[in-house]
């Protein structure tokens, strides 16, 4: 199953909606009490999150009626939501807003990502700029593409394959245990730029826009990473766990790195010692 143009508009627009309703009013307005801690103090949620991932939710029940619906804050309530992704018929896979440390900290580099798969696989990914109000959206078998308002869809591809000594990519080394930030140290500098936005979804963009060669997480989320593998691989990419496994939306353990080809990913594996 893929989506027909009407369906993926409908996705879209909702996101838009959410965006505009939900989120840019509250980026660099929000109050303190808007801002709760998850698992951690760098692991937070805000009232943003939170409504725009209802107002996503309701819209999705209408374009899309019987799917499973994933979304980061819904999951991190219930886990076992996720436990359906590898069966479901359809579902969709929402992160709200992807960044939220940033987005807290008045920092414009955050977004919304969604994406829908179909019994296990990814079939169509949104990497969403609420700042600007453009977006990377990638179909399986149908390539990856730059959207601006008012302007025609633009193609895109990763940068052509490179050593690691020539790569610059990003890897959010603090998510590491302290023994891994070890094995990792000789690889941040063995680099030409090893660096991190706190955002996949900005991650994945500049990667299918061919502006950087790795992406290497030691955590896998459906709502991080879904959608910004299907973009990286449709613009020409590749995206593999470290043990070997191929990358789908029901898999949540394990390190996952995504780089623009396979040359590539065993050098980046090697240089962070994984």
């Amino acid at each position: 199953m893929t989506l027909d143009l009407k369906t993926e508009n409908a996705l879209i627009q909702l996101v838009r909606e959410a965006a505009q309703a939900e989120i840019m009013p509250r980026f660099r307005n929000l109050p303190e009490a808007a801002v709760k801690t998850k698992s951690s103090e760098i692991d937070i949620v805000t009232e943003a999150d939170l409504r725009a991932e209802a107002w996503i939710t309701a819209g999705i029940d209408s374009i899309l009626p019987g799917a499973l619906i994933v979304g980061e804050e819904a999951a991190a309530a219930d886990p076992s939501c996720v436990d359906g992704l590898a069966e479901a018929e359809v579902a969709v896979i929402i992160d709200p807003v992807d960044g939220t440390w940033n987005f807290a900290n008045g920092v414009a580099a955050f977004g919304v990502i969604l994406a829908v798969s179909v019994r296990g696989q990814t079939v169509f990914g949104l990497l969403y700029d609420p700042v600007l109000d453009d977006w990377v959206l990638a179909r399986r078998g149908g390539g990856t593409w730059f959207v601006a308002k008012d302007k025609a869809p633009r193609a895109l591809q990763v940068a052509a394959e490179r050593s690691y000594a020539e790569a610059s990519g990003f890897i959010p080394h603090y998510l590491f245990s302290a023994e891994e930030q070890v094995k990792l140290a000789p690889g941040l500098i063995s680099a030409q730029r090893v660096s991190g936005l706190c955002c996949s979804c900005h991650e994945f963009r500049m990667m299918a826009m061919g502006n950087c060669d790795f992406i290497q997480t030691p955590k896998i989320n459906p709502w991080d990473h879904a959608a910004g593998v299907l973009a990286v691989e449709e613009a020409g990419g590749f995206a593999q766990l470290v043990d070997g496994r191929a990358y789908a939306p029901g898999i949540c353990d394990g390190k996952l790195t995504v780089t623009t080809g396979p040359t590539l990913h065993a050098e980046v594996i090697k240089a962070f010692g994984l």
